[in-house]
């Protein structure tokens, strides 16, 4: 499992900027949805653009995942 540079907002820890471990990037009704884990195995989260998701795509820090 990679670090990448993707962060979260942790519901159930309640922090913010939690690094998200094997980032996924799904296109869902035209959003850029990155879903992960933190270290401690909770899921999370977080929604950006597309100039965003595709950097790290392009950097290798998430990989896509469907909709693409």
């Amino acid at each position: 499992m990679a670090t990448s540079g993707i962060t979260a907002y942790s519901v159930k820890t309640k922090t913010k900027n939690v690094p998200m471990i094997d980032p996924t990037i799904d296109v869902k009704s035209g959003r850029y949805i990155a879903t992960g884990a933190d270290a401690a195995g909770n899921k999370m989260a977080a929604i950006m653009s597309k100039a965003t998701a595709e950097g790290h795509i392009a950097s290798g820090a998430a990989k896509k995942g469907s909709g693409w």
